[in-house]
Order: C-alpha cells, then structure tokens, then sequence
C-alpha cells in the first residue's frame, strides 16, 4: 500500500470510532488493525510488541509522579495558600478574583505540570467564589479553563517530558524555551481580564498592605520553591526529569503532611487512586499511539509529507504555521499526549527539512496543543471547569472563543520569532540548542 492509502484507511478509521465514540486509546489501536490484516507483512501481534516497546521507557514514569505531585498539591491545601498570595499581588487590579484566577494558574503550573489537575485544583476553588461575588458564570469558567493551559506550557510540563522523551530533545531546554511563552499567556490573559473587568463593572479586593504581602508570601514560600528544585535540578544536571518527578512528589508529600499538616495519612489512598487512574489513561494511549505512529512511520508516510511539502518551497515561518494548524485541529479530537506521538513524529521531518531548531517545533506543538484543551469537542479542560461551573459547555464558548484571540496571537509571535522561545536556553544553558 502506498503512504497515502495508509494515511487515509488508519486516520479514517480512526474518526468513524471516534465518532461512534470508542474511547481514543481504543479507536488508536482499532485503526491499526485493518492494516495489519491487510498487509502480509504484519501481524496483529506487532500492535502488541510496539505498545510494549513504548512502555519501556523510562522517561515514561515522570508522567504518573508529576501527576501525583498535582494531586497531593490539590489535596495538601497549597492552592489555597497560592491563592492567597494572587490575591495579596493583584487582588485590588479591575476584575481581581479574575486576576487571582490567572496569576494563581501561572503559580499552580510551575508546580504541577498538568493542565487537568490545575483546572480541577483551581477551578473547585474560584469558580464558585467568582459566582458568588457576581462573575458571570460563562466568564468564570472560560478563564479558569484557559488559564489552565499554562500548566503545560510553564516547566514543569508533563507534554515536554513526553515530546522529550519521543523525540530525543533536551528535557531542560524545552523547560527553559516554556518560560517566556507560559508568562507572555498569562500577562494576555490578566490584560483581558482587565477589558472584561472594565466592561462589566467586576468587583476588586482593596489593595494589600505590605505586612499582608509578606504574610502571604510567607506562606506560599515553601510552594514556590518546587519550581526551582524541578527545572533547576534539571537544567543543573543534579538530576533527570523523571528523578526530579519523584523530587516533587516527597517535596510536596512532605510540605502537606509535615509542614503544613493539611494532608494525613487518610487522605493518601484517595491521592494514589486518582492518580494512578489518570495516569493509566495517559499510558494506555501512549501505548496505542506508538503503535499508531510506528505503522505510519513503516508506511513512510513521514518521508512522503516532507517531499510533498518540498515541492511547496516553504520555509521556517511557513512549515511553522502549517505545523500550528496542523495541532491545532488534532488537538481538538484526541488528547495531547497521543497526539505529540502520532502527529509530531510525522511533522518533525517536515520541520528537520526546512532547519526549524527541534526546540522552536516542540514550543509551538506544545502550545498549539494546550489550546486544544479548551477547544471542543474535547476540550477536557473546558468540560472539567463547566462542570464545576455548573453550566453547559456551549454556554461558555463565546467567552472562550474571545479569550483565546490574544492567545493565539502569542502563538503567532512564538511561530515568527523563534527567539522568543530559544533566548532563554541559550543564555542559562546554551549545550541544549546544540
């Protein structure tokens, strides 16, 4: 069979499971099948082999402990305790629990590395606070889901560990090349806030005394650290990023349980329950998708995108906005894990082609693919915040399509100036760009 007719009867099978709504870590295995029956060559038992192959990573196991870290922060009563340093930096700013709600995600991400568990965490404690002091509710749940996206773009990143991983980039620079973009988000965001905030007649908090700053920052102190020890760690070469997951783990296990006695012995089950299923999820679909993206890759799917692309004379800016789109549109059916492995194994050649710096492509991968989180039908962030909401996700849309306008156009600018996102790595640690 040629690329082409590979491409269409595995990427076509896979949308008539996913419309038929076979859960995406099925529907990837499924679309491999009927290659594997066609073709001589193969047998089903190769789908076996090849998700196996991909479990034998150990680069994999970052996944469940920064899963886990998230959690125990959720659990352990340290949003809170960020929450309350937002609020004492830009409470008194137009639309201030709105301004809580971004600064306290650009907080959270630096610790947990998840967009879910920061939507969950964040979102179960200022939605119903927003609601209360009279945020619209379809406003409410918009930005808390869309400043969750900055939970995989600000290190730590459980994406970056996993595009890492796959692709054999540096961990650490994908850490340091988030920075700019994850904070650029979040002053876009406050900005909006600020528009919203003015149009709609928002609430503010009085502004904070200095001694209430202090206070506050004191007691997030402990928490702030975490982002330090992890990408420090990291970039220093104290430790890989999968040690550094078991590093925020024991961090925050002991910050909750010591420290600040908010998390017993109790409560531990219900963390490890969790996040073994959530990480579970995530696994199972890498499992399936390596296979899925290893058919392609058999088929030369990669090597027959590039040459059709060749014909096309486009350069860096150009491939950098196809391959944009390209996650953009995926990102908004499958989650982004499977999707790192399926479609950026199959757009990195495409990328190689033109000399795009595997960093730039990661960055804009990554960030494209955190919009997909609140962009429906998955959108997983967007359901997670609607339902704590209590509203309907399409109630939320119109919001969410105007908050996203200045998102995208951060994305623009990381697709057009790739120093945005390689000046970082090239002033602290310069050995990863090369």
């Amino acid at each position: 069979m040629s690329p082409l007719e590979v491409s269409a009867l595995m990427f076509g099978t896979f949308a008539v499971l996913i419309v038929l709504r076979i859960p995406v870590s099925f529907a990837l295995g499924l679309a491999c099948i009927p290659v594997f029956l066609i073709d001589e060559r193969l047998t089903p038992i190769l789908l076996i082999s090849e998700m196996w192959k991909s479990y034998n990573s150990f680069i994999l196991l970052a996944v469940p402990f920064f899963l886990l870290a998230a959690n125990l922060m959720n659990s352990a009563g340290i949003t809170e305790r960020l929450v309350n340093l937002a609020k004492a930096a830009v409470g008194h700013l137009p639309g201030g629990l709105g301004q809580i709600n971004v600064v306290v995600s650009m907080l959270f991400a630096g610790v947990s590395g998840s967009s879910t568990a920061e939507a969950a965490g964040i979102g179960s404690l200022l939605i119903p606070a927003m609601k209360k002091q009279g945020y619209d509710a379809s406003f409410s749940v918009a930005i808390t889901a869309c400043a969750s996206v900055m939970g995989v773009i600000i290190p730590p990143s459980i994406l970056m560990v996993v595009w890492g991983g796959m692709m054999s980039v540096s961990i650490g620079g994908l850490f340091l090349a988030g920075v700019v973009p994850g904070v650029m988000i979040g002053l876009f965001l406050m900005a909006t806030v600020f528009v919203y905030a003015k149009l709609r007649n928002y609430p503010v908090y009085h502004r904070s005394s200095w001694s209430e700053f202090v206070r506050a920052l004191r007691g997030a102190s402990l928490a702030l650290i975490t982002p330090a020890i992890i990408v420090g760690g990291i970039v220093g070469g104290l430790f890989t990023p999968t040690e550094a997951s078991v590093v925020a783990v024991l961090y925050t296990a002991i910050l909750g349980g010591v420290v600040y006695r908010s998390l017993g012995l109790k409560e531990f089950p219900a963390v490890l329950n969790e996040s073994a299923r959530l990480a579970a999820i995530s696994l199972f679909c890498i499992g399936t998708a390596s296979a899925f993206g290893w058919l392609l890759a058999y088929f030369r799917v990669p090597q027959a995108l590039v040459a059709a692309m060749a014909g096309l004379g486009t350069g860096v800016t150009s491939t950098g906005f196809l391959v944009a789109l390209a996650f953009l549109f995926i990102g908004m059916f499958i989650d982004a894990i499977p999707a790192i492995i399926i479609l950026g194994t199959i757009l990195l050649p495409m990328a190689q082609s033109v000399g795009m710096h595997p960093i730039h492509f990661a960055i804009i991968g990554v960030v494209s693919l955190a919009f997909g989180l609140v962009t429906p039908p998955y959108g997983l962030c967007l359901l997670i915040a609607a339902s704590i909401g209590k509203i309907k996700v399409v109630a939320a849309l119109k919001d969410v399509a105007i908050i996203l306008v200045p998102m995208l156009f951060l994305l623009v600018l990381v697709i057009v100036f790739p120093e945005l996102v390689l000046w970082l790595p090239r002033l602290v640690a310069p050995q990863y760009l090369e």
